[in-house]
Parts: structure tokens; sequence; C-alpha cells
């Protein structure tokens, strides 16, 4: 016997990827009201209406209630009806039916006072109210979090005298001792061995100064990882496989509360500060999305309707990537292609305000000093020419074969850390990650400096006043050319340049397999960029040199003679950015829509989009999971990915549980059984929801209920109503016959009753049920044949049925 498993089993869950999770109940939560556990045999008139539910729920029967009250139960509206339990898909087709009902009323209402058309107008205004909020938050959360972690970063090679709040650049920056050449050198910026031993020469110095980077990187991981442990064990990761399973429907209560939010906004900064190749701005979606699902508890509207509040997250999750990478417009195609699940064109309109006011909030902080959005605005003036495309697709090639490679590893690491007495030791295994990276990162000056710093050293485009070694080239200028730098021959700088990007190419692309994935906040987008932007930098480096000494060759000929501005590296490196992102997360759109938007390079849209298209092509064709849809499916979440279709030619009557050999399935009668009969099939499966059938002989289909409902109103029933007892009789009827003298009061519960559950035949495709589970966010659908109840598919079946055809676990599907 088999019906839809809707609480998830207290084993598989702790076997889990969130072993280790231990929800606050304090903390706010995507439920309006906390589960609710029955035990009937306390015998007592005040049930645990406020104790949560833990895994699978036990329920017993027995007991009366001795209220004076007779409460109609058609009529009344019963709290906690209607809200869902812990690890459970919401049913998206009631929620918008609930709304549109609140709604209708709402508008009947307006037209009898002005009262009523006052608060007709704030429930419409509220939605754009609560976008503002959500915007100014985010942005202002996403403005402390730069601010914070440039001071902590900088903090490991030393600190500023005149002020220990400053960071180096803002420390130099009033300087009167500064020189254009060593503007990052200023007395009041002091590296540690100059505050321990007086001097920043020699090799006890640079021994000093190692010890405190590892030191510095150590103590930011530990804290980092602590507070996630002891607090928040929500907070860690990047959050977006997460979010993608709560917008797809999925209740995973105080993923988006209060405590996440705090515990991770901190330990942001010090995991980004520690120096760990990870980033902020996968995070700074899941930051966003808290202030959305926290802001939502001030309006009833979002507070009590789950479908409505998602689309709330879905805007929220649009603002958290425009102040991520600065870039609103991207961040709401970001949401449209990679985050949502539904995606109405109104969520479409307040995505876009959400991210226009989290963009103005962050620019109005500054947080970079530079008057941008981004750390790594760039400009560049040269056109690209058409043979340029090789190149570029060479980069899309290698960002596709490294999306791949990252993905496959990662997921092999990441089991292998759950399966493992890995998994039981977090902290240590942080801070030898952190260990190492800081141990291999500070000789190279490359690995030293920020991620963020890197990828704008790497998109800079060389000027005359450029100091960086990569810009290190020797000095034969074409004065015919006005300001602009020709093509020039490498100097000893550039070539010392390619061999320490070599290296920490090879040091990123190993780290991060280790890193990502860890308890502690990481993103995958910067770590990822900076992969591409390295190997695009050498490339374009390269592609610059043979097109100086081999300019007569009939590819440059055309278009490029001696000492003419030909090739910019730093739009290989934006371009290579683009493609290893894209290979990573199977991003198109908003990848170069972000892309562009980051670096200002809008007339390079044609060879981001060719490195974007190879990119995701090459990765498909090794694998078809991007690192979200791959961790969502190493953590059993139930996500049905849209963008998979569904080929194999079987039926409803394949996947529908009971099979032919299990027992019968298990119903309820809509006018013949008692309180006793309900609670005993309660207490003794751990199905979620029950169909409601005339008669267990006819098995003629009235509706369905769900376990939930069904013990809130019972339990209310005995609070409330006067003379229930374990005989009453459960009517789902509309009208319930006269009963004899001295019989038991009787119990109606038709109002919880859904008289319109989804149905298909026995012979229907399993390809239409997958779509429609797709498309009206179902959480069962029941089976029917010549109009009698057969059977039930809920989206756990769908999706173990999806796995197995694709010879995989279905049981690493865990939740429902």
């Amino acid at each position: 016997m088999a019906m839809w498993q809707g609480a998830m089993d207290n084993r598989g869950f702790h076997q889990g990827s969130f072993s280790s999770f231990q929800s606050s109940s304090s903390d706010e939560d995507l439920m309006d009201i906390p589960g609710t556990a029955m035990d009937f045999s306390m015998r007592d008139d005040v049930p645990p209406l406020d104790r949560e539910i833990e895994g699978n729920k036990s329920y017993n029967g027995g007991g009366i209630g001795s209220s004076n009250r007779v409460m109609d139960f058609l009529e009344e509206p019963i709290p906690g009806v209607g809200t869902y339990d812990d690890f459970n898909t919401i049913d998206w087709v009631r929620e918008k039916s609930r709304d549109r009902d609140r709604h209708r009323e709402i508008t009947n209402k307006s037209k009898e006072s002005t009262w009523a058309l006052i608060h007709s107008v704030s429930d419409a205004f509220s939605g754009w109210l609560l976008m503002l909020l959500i915007g100014l938050l985010s942005g202002s959360l996403a403005g402390l979090i730069d601010i914070s972690a440039h001071w902590m970063t900088d903090l490991k090679e030393g600190i500023c005298t005149g002020g220990f709040w400053f960071n180096h650049e803002h420390c130099c920056w009033n300087s009167e001792h500064v020189t254009f050449e060593h503007r990052d050198k200023c007395p009041e910026w002091n590296s540690w061995s100059q505050l321990i031993i007086n001097t920043d020469q020699g090799a006890f110095a640079y021994i000093v100064n190692y010890f405190m980077y590892v030191l510095w990187a150590l103590l930011f991981a530990f804290l980092a990882v602590s507070l996630v442990k002891a607090f928040a064990p929500y907070a860690c990761g990047s959050g977006i496989p997460e979010i993608k399973t709560i917008l797809s429907g999925f209740i995973i209560r105080g993923y988006l509360g209060k405590w996440t939010l705090v515990i991770k906004t901190i330990t942001l900064v010090l995991a980004v500060s520690s120096g760990l190749s990870l980033g902020k701005e996968g995070p700074l979606v899941h930051v966003a999305c808290c202030c959305g699902n926290i802001l939502c508890h001030c309006f009833n509207k979002y507070r009590k309707n789950e479908a409505k509040r998602r689309e709330v997250l879905s805007a929220a999750a649009a603002a958290g990537v425009s102040v991520a990478f600065g870039a609103p417009i991207g961040g709401v195609l970001f949401s449209l292609e990679e985050v949502s699940y539904y995606f109405p064109l109104k969520t479409l309109w307040r995505s876009f305000f959400a991210a226009l006011v989290a963009a103005f909030t962050l620019r109005s902080i500054n947080p970079f000093g530079n008057s941008r959005l981004v750390l790594f605005y760039v400009e560049f003036h040269t056109p690209w020419h058409l043979f340029e495309l090789v190149p570029f697709i060479v980069l899309g090639i290698f960002g596709g074969l490294w999306g791949a490679l990252f993905i496959r590893t990662n997921i092999a690491w990441c089991r292998k850390r759950k399966t493992t007495q890995l998994g039981k030791y977090p902290v240590v295994e942080v801070l030898i990650v952190t260990a190492i990276t800081a141990i291999l990162a500070f000789p190279n000056e490359y690995t030293r400096m920020s991620t963020s710093e890197l990828i704008s050293e790497l998109f800079n485009d060389c000027g005359l006043l450029d100091s960086s070694k990569l810009c290190d080239y020797e000095n034969h200028f074409n004065t015919s050319k006005g300001g602009e730098l020709p093509d020039r021959p490498a100097g000893v700088g550039v070539y010392s340049a390619m061999w320490q990007l070599a290296l920490t190419l090879i040091l990123k692309i190993v780290i991060t397999i280790f890193t990502f994935g860890m308890k502690i906040p990481s993103g995958l987008f910067i770590p990822s960029m900076a992969v591409g932007a390295i190997a695009g930098r050498l490339l374009g480096v390269g592609m610059e040199q043979l097109a100086y000494y081999h300019h007569d060759w009939g590819i440059f000929n055309s278009w490029c003679s001696q000492g003419a501005d030909c090739i910019t590296p730093g739009l290989y490196a934006m371009v290579g950015a683009a493609a290893c992102l894209g290979g990573v997360t199977r991003m198109t759109v908003s990848l170069v829509v972000i892309m562009f938007e980051l670096t200002g390079g809008l007339e390079y849209i044609v060879p981001l989009m060719a490195a974007a298209m190879t990119s995701k092509w090459v990765a498909d064709a090794l694998g078809r999971e991007g690192i979200y849809d791959a961790h969502i499916r190493l953590n059993g979440y139930p996500f049905l990915e849209a963008k998979e279709e569904f080929a194999h030619k079987t039926l409803a009557m394949d996947v529908m549980k009971p099979r032919r050999n299990d027992p019968l399935l298990t119903v309820l009668t809509q006018d013949s059984m008692t309180v006793e009969d309900v609670e005993t099939i309660i207490s003794e499966t751990t199905y979620s929801g029950f169909p409601v059938v005339v008669s267990r002989e006819s098995q003629r289909l009235v509706g369905f209920v769900l376990r939930r409902d069904l013990i809130i109103s019972i339990e209310n029933a005995r609070k409330k109503q006067d003379g229930v007892v374990s005989t009453s009789i459960i009517y789902f009827t509309e009208h319930s016959p006269p009963m004899p003298p001295y019989t038991p009061p009787t119990l109606k519960l038709r109002n919880i009753l859904d008289l319109s559950p989804f149905t298909v035949t026995d012979l229907t495709p399993m390809e239409i049920v997958v779509d429609i589970f797709r498309k009206l966010g179902l959480r069962q659908c029941l089976v029917t044949h010549n109009g009698r109840l057969l059977g039930i598919i809920t989206k756990k079946d769908v999706l173990k049925h999806i796995a197995q055809m694709a010879n995989q676990d279905p049981d690493s599907i865990l939740f429902n």
C-alpha cells in the first residue's frame, strides 16, 4: 500500500545533506502557523498547538472535548488549516484559488464603503511597498558586506595607523606622501612586519607577514564555520539550490529566517575575507530572499499565502543579483532564467522595481569609492575583429570543459563528504582547506589579492599610467595613433605575470572543487569568473604577441599592421570569465546581460554570446545538469526541472501507487467513518493526504483531504465542540442525515475537503503527467478508471520514475 509521502522520513533526513541542520523554532519560516502534533492519549482539553512537528508525526486516538459551544465547521475557519508541514510541497492550485477568493472578496467589499475602498487600494499597493523595502534592505546589507569584506581582506596584510577602520586604499587616499608610481604605499599604512619588528625588508619580515596572513585567514574561517554551526546551519553554501527548490513550492522552515539572515551576513564577510576560493555573489541572493521572506510577515496578503510569497521571493532573488553584480536587468533575467519556477508578468515588473531600488541603494552607499556599482568596471575602446571569434569560441570550449569537470568532481567530493566521517567534522575541514589555500596563496601576488581585485586587474585594458606587471610592455610607441596604446612586445613583467597567472589558474581550479559545499557561505560566481578570466588573459596576451610579431600573416595583415592597436587582452579575460561561469551554471541570456552590465562592454555582446553558447553546448554534451541542479539532486530535493523533457513511453498506471501486489489504497468514506476510525488510519500511516470516496464498494471519488488538516480539525473539534467522542461520525457531505436520539454529535469537515482534486486516467501517458506536474505545480494527482479511484501519483513518485528511467538511484529522492 502506498500513498503520498508528504512528511519526509526522519531516517532519510538525518542521512541527507541536512544532517547537521537543526532549525531554531524561534526562526521566521515559510509557515504561517507552526506544525501541530496531536496526542489524544493525554486526555486533556489543551492540545499542544504550539509544538512543532519533527519528521513523521505520531497520532493516537481518544479524549473528549468539554467546551459548551457547538462549532459549525462549515462557517467558522479553523486556525492552522491550509498550512503545510516542514519539508513538504505546497499546493499551487489551492493557493492560487485562495488568493483569487481573497481578492474577489476585497473587490466586492470596496463598493460598500470608503474604508473598504481604502483597504482595497492599500492591498493593491502593498506589493510595490514590499518591493521598495526589499530593495532598500538588500542594497544596504550588500553595501555593508562589500565595505566590511574589503577592510577585513586588507587586515590580513596590515593596518592603517591613521585609523584602523580604513582599508588599504582609503588609508592612502588622503596621504600627502604618496607618489603616483607607488600609490599603494603610504606611511599611514603599515604591514604587520613593520608593526611587529619595525621593518618591511628581509627574509624575517617576509616570514612575519606570511605568518600573520595565514593566521588571520584561519581566524576568519574558524569564526565563520563556528557561527554557522552554532546558530544557523542553513547559512552555509550559496543557497541558490535551496532557493530554487523553495521557489518551486517546497517548504524548508527556517531557511529564510531572521537568524539565517544575520549569521549569513556576518559569516559571508568572514568567509570572503579569509581568502578562500569563493565569492559573495551567490549568497547575496540568499540574503535578499531572507529579507523578502521576513518582510512578507508585515503583510497579511503574503504572510498567509505561500504562492504569493514565492512571487515576492522571485523578485528578491532579482534584487540579490542586482546588488551582487551591479546588474539590475541581469538580476531580473537571472531570476527568470535560472531561479524562479513561477514567474508571471506582474512578478517581472515587481522584480524590475526591486532590482532598481536595490541598485540605487547600493550606488548611494558607494562601497567601492569609484562611483560605480561594481569593483571591476572597465571600458574598452578598440573594436573586435571577425577572426577573433575563433579564440573566443576556444574560450567557450574551455569554459564548457571546466564546467563539466568542476561539476563532476565537486559533486563526487560532496557525496564523499556526506557518506563518510568527513562530514562530521566541518570545522576541521574548513580550517584545513583554509590553511592550504593561505599557505599556497601568499607567495603569489595574484592568489594573495582578493578574487574580485584579481578579476579587476585581468579585465583592465593597459594604459600609459598603469603600473601593473601585466602592463609591463616595452615602450615602442607610435605617435601617429595619438593617445592610444599600440600593440607592443611584452616586457619582463608580462612574462613573469604569465607564469604566476598559470600557477594561479591551477590553484583556483583545484582548490575551488574542495571549497564549494563546505559549511560556510560560499558563492561560485566569482571563482568561476576568475578561472575564465585568467585563461582569457593568457590567451589574449598570446594573441597580442602573435599579432605583433607576425602582423604580415594573412589572418592579421588586413586589419593589424605593425604598431596598430589590434588585440585587447582584457576583452579575452572578460569573454573567458563569461564562458567559465556559463559552463558551471548553464546560464545564457542572463549571463551575457550581467557581463555587459558588469563591465560596461556593451559593444562586445556578440563575443560574449558566442562564448556563452559554445560553453553551454560543450558542457551539456558532457553532462546535462548545471551545478545548482546537480546539488538539488544530490540533496534529494523534490524539484522538477522545467528544462528537461520526458521522452519515455510509460503510462500513469506504471507509476501510480498502489502497485499490483501492494495492499489496497487507504481511503476515507464520505459519511460512514467515526472519529476513532480516522484517528486509527492516521496513527497507522505516514501519508500526508487521503482520497475521500462515496463508499469502499463503489470507490467513486468525492475529493481529497490533507492529513494535517484532519489532525487540526479533529483536535479543534475535541477542544471547542461539545460532545464529540471517538464514536462521532465524520461527514464530508454538505448535509448530514437526521440522527437517532442520544447519538454523539457529528463532525462536519466538508470545508477542509478539496472537491476538485486533479485526476488523470490510468492510460494517460507519463509525458503528459510530468508536464502537468511541472506547469500546475501539483503535489499529487489521483488516477481513475471509468470514474473509479485506482491510485495516486505524487511528485515524489514522478521524480523517482524520472530517476529510474535515467538509470539513477530512485531512493536519492529524500523529500516530497
